[in-house]
């Protein structure tokens, strides 16, 4: 992990400010949701990306029952029997 050398501090709500320079390198605009996640001691932050429930893939998906599933495991389903 590579230290960006920007520091912020957490306010009185918990919050944090991603600064903007990040946020542009990363695509990430105003109400665009953010996955938290910890990986040993350090808290992650990425933006989201929708990934299908069966291969973590993130290419032509489709919503089947309130989860999200691509065209190849939709596909492999479909030849099961």
């Amino acid at each position: 992990m590579k230290s960006t050398g920007i520091v912020r501090r957490v306010d009185e709500l918990g919050r944090v400010v991603i600064p903007i320079e990040l946020r542009n390198k990363f695509g990430i605009a105003e109400k665009d949701p953010i996955e938290i996640y910890v990986e040993g001691s350090n808290i992650i932050l990425k933006k989201y990306e929708p990934n299908c429930v069966f291969c973590g893939s993130s290419k032509n998906l489709i919503e089947y029952k309130g989860k999200l599933v691509c065209d190849k495991c939709l596909k492999q389903m479909s030849e099961l029997k």
